[in-house]
């Protein structure tokens, strides 16, 4: 199995990029061992944490007939993607750019099982005047509520701060959080019951979804023509990054209406399909079949010339969302997601063996080493 990086001396890294996740995840690493410390505050209130949520996408608290989950997430640097493409054609796509905040979040917080109840709004202009352009304020608001409907959840509110001299002038930093419940408990799901034997479910993604944005636009300084850059016929490449990220709440939730098990989730963001290797259990994830590539990632790859390796280490390529369950219920867990407009297939199985995901089609291979959060 390969296991090198892309040694092409046009390659675009992503630490090229501006992100050096060698430098940021020591610091996540050390806030999370802060952040155990205090976990005893909980017993003062009568309940405890779920230490097995340490580490993964949502923390969670039993607070005795259920589980409470959280989760906070920012959108990053898509909403420049947004700001320079509206220039470019007069539009406006901050309802997208609402539904990728709240997908952040949410799609965060279903990997532990939880129903999303209550999703918060942080919105960090770098002055009053972004909010006096009335169109796109609209289409934010709009475009929140309308995610919020498809989860099903109650929007609770927000902070609007103005930040001059911290957020630049005429930009926003986006970000959301999310409370959910998981009930029945049984419904939990923080890798207990991941086992050998198990399905490994990919749901597909619509596109570049909202990680990813800084190699992206650093790539437009590549392109011949810009954002404005065909990357299939009628679709430029700023719209083609713009496709709004998609939310799999509706899947998970339609899951457990069903009656199926998930025993681990994964939310495949930075970090690419490393990220099937974020339960800290020592299996072999064997990968038979890779779903198709979205347009604008096959283009991303083109132009960034990386190798499958870089691509897969650091995209979602075609792949959104991960699960991982009994291999008897992975074909009706596929057909309910096809069901709900989202596409799935059954792409391989856990395996006894040492920690490694292999991507047999590709001949790639990751190993434990290759993803450190915790």
């Amino acid at each position: 199995m390969s296991s090198h990086s892309s040694s092409h001396p046009d390659t675009l890294s992503y630490e090229q990029a501006g992100v050096n996740y060698d430098l940021i995840d020591p610091l996540k690493v050390a806030a999370q061992r802060a952040a155990a410390a205090t976990a005893p505050h909980l017993s003062g209130h009568g309940f405890t944490e779920v230490a097995a949520s340490r580490g993964e996408s949502a923390y969670v608290v039993d607070v005795g007939p259920f589980y409470i989950a959280s989760i906070v997430e920012c959108l990053g640097s898509k909403a420049l993607v947004a700001d320079e493409m509206a220039e470019l054609t007069g539009q406006s796509y901050y309802a997208g750019i609402a539904q990728d905040t709240i997908a952040m979040s949410i799609n965060d917080l279903i990997t532990v099982g939880a129903t999303p109840l209550v999703v918060q709004a942080y919105w960090a202009a770098g002055g009053s005047d972004w909010f006096g352009d009335k169109l796109r304020a609209k289409a934010l608001v709009d475009g929140w509520k309308a995610a919020c409907d498809t989860c099903g959840v109650a929007w609770g509110g927000g902070e609007t701060p103005a930040l001059a001299g911290i957020v630049e002038a005429g930009r926003i930093d986006l970000a959301s959080s999310c409370t959910g419940i998981v009930n029945p408990k049984s419904r939990l799901s923080v890798g207990d019951h991941l086992q050998a034997g198990d399905a490994i479910v990919l749901l597909s993604s619509s596109g570049i979804h909202a990680n990813g944005l800084s190699l992206a636009r650093k790539l437009v300084e590549r392109l011949p023509n810009g954002y404005m850059t065909p990357v299939a016929p009628g679709l430029s490449y700023g719209e083609a990054l713009l496709a709004p990220t998609t939310l799999y709440s509706p899947v998970t939730e339609g899951l457990a209406q069903a009656g199926l098990t998930v025993h681990y989730s994964a939310n495949i963001t930075g970090h690419g399909w490393r990220k099937l290797l974020r339960h800290p259990k020592p299996f072999t994830y064997r990968i038979t079949r890779v779903p198709s590539v979205p347009p604008v990632l096959k283009f991303i790859q083109q132009w960034a010339r990386h190798d499958d390796r870089e691509a897969y280490g650091t995209l979602n390529m075609g792949a959104g969302f991960a699960l991982f369950m009994p291999a008897d219920q992975a074909a009706q867990a596929c057909q309910i997601a096809e069901e709900l407009g989202i596409g799935a297939c059954i792409a391989g199985t856990v395996e006894d063996g040492p920690k490694q995901l292999l991507i047999e089609p590709l001949n790639v291979r990751f190993g434990d080493d290759d993803l450190q959060l915790r």
